[in-house]
């Protein structure tokens, strides 16, 4: 897949393209009258001061053409509007999003059995079709916003809002939280992955599954540590500990993009750095560290989450 896109003006998708045109058509206009100007003020260097009546420069530069202007602007941009997707689940897929300081849970519907199952900071959707995003928050004001896709939605603590996405072809789609919402701020991305449909439906009904069983005694030592230093207090692998949310569902990390909400790449040197010392790549995140894991423990660890795919 190709590097992961964040550009408005780069759209992946048919309400992105509606946004894209809007913003070229506001850019080109802010250059015409940029123009204009320096011409009239070039112009007014050059010639000779003539007396010019005060009244007339502000019924005209003053009044009339900045509300022509805005006027023409806004029954076009409220034209251009009504032709984005209505914020609705009929017909869509729905996915329910919850953030969190600092981090996104994500989860998805078995279709086949009905089942819903959480993953985290990755967003997972099928090429060609609307996807629904039911997003609310458990603490602050978050917004989510994957500019190449659509344009940005808050979410808000007890309430559910809505934001639909589409990408036309496949690809890795970066999103951000667009409204501060506290330290790690800038650290709280995700990834959007569109995947063909045939390929989305395989990796649902994988993931809808429980954590693949170690085959070594390396990842045998690695659950067992997962275990002893109770990380299930925070963290649910379902198939090995189950019924805590306050961390993200870790059941099929091994198969994400990255890990801290979007803050390293993931593989096993980062799995182990980020449980060792989460602090150093995330001041403020909410994950203790644990300096007290000796180095095999730590490696047996990183490696067990490194397979959960």
């Amino acid at each position: 897949m190709s590097a992961p896109l964040q550009s408005s003006l780069h759209p992946a998708g048919p309400d992105a393209a509606i946004i894209a045109h809007m913003s070229w058509v506001l850019f080109g206009g802010a250059a015409i009258i940029f123009v204009v100007v320096m011409a009239l003020v070039a112009l007014g260097l050059r010639r000779a001061p003539r007396p010019v009546s005060s009244r007339r420069w502000i019924a005209g530069a003053g009044v009339a053409f900045p509300v022509a202007v805005l006027s023409v602007l806004l029954v076009w941009s409220t034209w251009r509007s009504v032709e984005l997707t209505p914020q609705t689940s009929r017909g869509a897929l729905a996915i329910g999003v919850t953030a969190k300081m600092w981090w996104w849970e994500v989860r998805y519907r078995d279709p086949a059995s009905g089942r819903e199952f959480a993953s985290a900071n990755e967003i997972r959707i099928p090429t060609g079709k609307p996807v629904y995003l039911g997003l609310t928050s458990t603490d602050v004001i978050h917004s989510l916003w994957v500019p190449a896709l659509n344009g940005k939605m808050d979410t808000v603590p007890g309430r559910v809002t809505g934001l639909t996405l589409q990408a036309d072809k496949p690809g890795i789609y970066r999103g951000q939280c667009a409204e501060y919402c506290g330290e790690q701020h800038a650290r709280m991305a995700l990834h959007v992955v569109a995947l063909p449909q045939d390929e989305f439906d395989r990796w649902l009904a994988r993931e809808a599954q429980p954590a693949a069983a170690p085959n070594g005694p390396l990842l045998e030592r690695g659950r067992a540590a997962f275990i002893e230093q109770r990380c299930q207090s925070c963290h649910t692998i379902r198939g090995v500990a189950e019924g805590a949310r306050l961390g993200p569902d870790l059941t099929h990390v091994g198969g994400r993009t990255h890990i801290g909400a979007g803050t390293l790449r993931n593989h096993r040197g980062t799995l182990a750095g980020w449980i060792a010392d989460p602090q150093a790549s995330k001041p403020g995140a909410r994950m203790p560290a644990s300096g007290d894991i000796d180095g095999p423990t730590l490696n047996a660890l990183a490696a067990y989450l490194e397979h959960l795919k």
